[in-house]
């Protein structure tokens, strides 16, 4: 059969080929959000609407100059029908054609062709070709189109398809300007007869389209058209931001921190985002994923786009609306679109500087952050390089000086002496052990601060961390400690015990200890402690043990070296000992261990308890004589 003419007959038309094999792909396949169907049909109403509106400007010689401007929809689930009306522009015998006849070949093939390769992803590509009134089909056993022109010599005209093979058009019954669409349901898709489906459906997908929907007979608009994340900034107050918060997540509590943005260049772009007080979600919450909304000229397009921050950022929730962004671009192509890379760019980056405002304007409130969200940006630091430079200033550390507060590597930089060119740090497996270390004894005498590390991803923030601000970050644990002052030492003096007797207890303690260790060697670095361990030269920096440990690979621990504090009494108590004492090797074995539980590598404290039990019981025995 030759194509005709459809405004020239009333005889049934067939579609297109290409228009069928689009049909053909929509009514036979499976769809997991066949709602889709209906953002479209209302997108292009609202479309409809605004083309009215702009000939409205210069034009007022027009059908119903003075009408509303709406959409209005409507089920019916005794008839099993949809309607979606407006006065929107409307469209003569020959648009309904062009419009609804056929379709742009390129759109048409490139659809098909993206069909092909994402069969699973249909109902996120339709809209992006060109072919989102066809989505009508994928709920519809047929199709009527009445529309009447803005201008007022054309005449109505109706547009009917019953099946996927042919369309006709007629002459119709319509005075007043615009589109209504009617739809008769498939019986799997009688739930879009019903008006509380429709209105979930609208509030989901079409919520800020800028004229008013109307459902049923209902006289209110039930989507909200002014989306708050297009209005001024100056025209909001705090308020506004907290009720919309709440609004949107159901949480009750406060976001520690919002972001509105209104950007034009490099691209153009609306968006308000939150940090929330947790990033557990709620049995209430209605998201369900992470990423935020993604909206394309205040139409919802993605629910939750991941593409839009970088996974270190995905506990932010909150809209971007871009007007640069095509309608429904799918989530396959979100990734290689140029628009989608800029605006990634620029929200992570203004996001990036309000923490970085809120650490220095709100520390108490950034500490909440921190609290909650640390984590997240040292796995930002640990996994992606671009991340490093703009993530560090954000690091927060607990220090020797000041354990009870947050310091950043800025305001340790400037604390320092400016003839201290290093950032000192200490790794360790919990808070109490590390403000207690012997490593420390050395820098407090000199009234350097070091900051302390107890968190297992500090290991991996170091891997990649090596310096700030020119100064380079250095292990308390390897480096040797600035010599206290000679009125700091301990009160006895070194003369208490001979080079021979010096001598004689080093080796002493290495017959004992044997092969726990490489080495055991006096140091003038210890205050207040008997004994440390330390890396024996060329051994595996801690941070890299660290890591082998919390991902459980296999590594041989290595040997460390035993100090020994010769000022301390207990070792001079050691050194004086007779050579025969029984308690001497008690006393040494407890020193190790005490050493290896202050590092946190004590394999079984446990077995400590027959042995300090002896030692005690050897600090109680009479002497003879008594």
């Amino acid at each position: 059969m030759s194509e005709k003419d459809p405004t020239e007959s009333w005889e049934k038309v067939p579609f297109k080929t290409e228009t069928r094999q689009i049909l053909n792909i929509l009514i036979h396949s499976l769809y997991s959000e066949r709602e889709v169907f209906i953002r479209e049909l209302i997108s292009n109403a609202s479309d409809a609407l605004t083309r009215m509106q702009f000939e409205l400007l210069t034009n007022r010689h027009v059908v119903d100059a003075d009408a509303e401007p709406g959409i209005w929809i409507s089920g019916d689930p005794e008839a099993k029908t949809l309607t979606i009306r407006d006065t929107g522009i409307g469209m003569d015998a020959q648009e309904l054609a062009d419009n609804l006849g056929t379709i742009a070949h390129s759109g048409a093939r490139a659809f098909i062709e993206a069909a092909a390769s994402q069969p699973s992803a249909i109902s996120d590509i339709i809209g992006q070709f060109g072919v989102g009134f066809y989505s009508a089909f994928m709920a519809a056993e047929s199709i009527e189109v009445v529309s009447r022109s803005y201008r007022p010599d054309d005449s109505a005209a109706r547009w009917i398809a019953l099946d996927e093979e042919t369309f006709s058009i007629q002459p119709a019954e319509k005075t007043d300007r615009g589109t209504t669409i009617l739809i008769h349901l498939k019986e799997d898709a009688q739930e879009f007869a019903q008006e509380d489906r429709l209105r979930e459906i609208i509030r989901k997908h079409s919520d800020f389209i800028p004229h008013p929907i109307y459902l049923g007979s209902g006289l209110e608009p039930v989507n909200q058209q002014s989306a708050v994340w297009r209005k001024q900034p100056s025209a909001l107050k705090d308020e506004d931001y907290t009720n919309f918060y709440h609004q949107f997540t159901l949480d009750h509590q406060e976001p520690l921190l919002k972001l509105h943005l209104s950007v034009d260049a490099p691209v153009q772009m609306y968006a308000l985002l939150y940090v929330p007080p947790s990033p557990e979600r709620s049995i209430f919450s209605p998201r369900k994923d992470e990423g935020v909304k993604l909206y394309a000229r205040k139409v919802l397009i993605q629910e939750y786009s991941k593409d839009l921050l970088p996974p270190y950022l995905r506990f932010v929730d909150g809209v971007v609306d871009s007007e640069d962004l095509p309608l429904n671009v799918a989530r396959e192509s979100v990734q290689s679109n140029r628009v989608m890379a800029q605006l990634k760019r620029v929200i992570t980056n203004k996001l990036v500087d309000a923490l970085n405002t809120l650490g220095k304007e709100q520390p108490e409130k950034y500490a909440q952050f921190w609290k909650v969200y640390s984590r997240y940006i040292k796995e930002g630091i640990a996994t992606d390089p671009e991340a490093l430079v703009p993530l560090t200033p954000l690091l927060r550390f607990q220090s020797a000086k000041n354990p009870d507060v947050l310091t950043s590597l800025e305001e340790y930089t400037a604390a320092s002496p400016s003839h201290q060119d290093k950032i000192y740090y200490l790794l360790g497996d919990d808070d109490r052990l590390l403000a207690s270390s012997p490593h420390l004894e050395g820098f407090k005498a000199q009234g350097t601060d070091v900051l302390l590390m107890a968190d297992p991803l500090d290991s991996f923030v170091l891997l990649k961390l090596d310096q700030f601000d020119g100064k380079e970050l250095v292990n308390a644990a390897q480096v040797d400690a600035p010599a206290p002052a000679s009125d700091e030492s301990n009160s006895e003096p070194d003369s208490t015990l001979s080079d021979e007797q010096r001598s004689q207890v080093l080796e002493q303690i290495r017959e004992v200890l044997g092969d726990r260790v490489t080495d055991v060697r006096a140091t003038d670095r210890l205050v207040e402690s008997p004994a440390r361990l330390v890396d024996a030269d060329g051994a595996m920096k801690p941070e890299i043990q660290r890591v082998y440990r919390l991902l459980n690979q296999e590594m041989d621990a290595p040997k460390k070296v035993l100090e020994v504090n010769l000022h301390h009494p207990l070792i001079q108590r050691l050194a004086q000992a007779p050579s025969a004492s029984t308690v001497a090797p008690l006393v040494i074995e407890q020193l190790y261990e005490n050493a290896l539980l202050l590092e946190g590598s004590l394999p079984d404290p446990g077995k400590m308890i027959a042995r300090i039990q002896n030692l005690m019981a050897a600090a109680l025995e009479k002497p003879h004589g008594e």
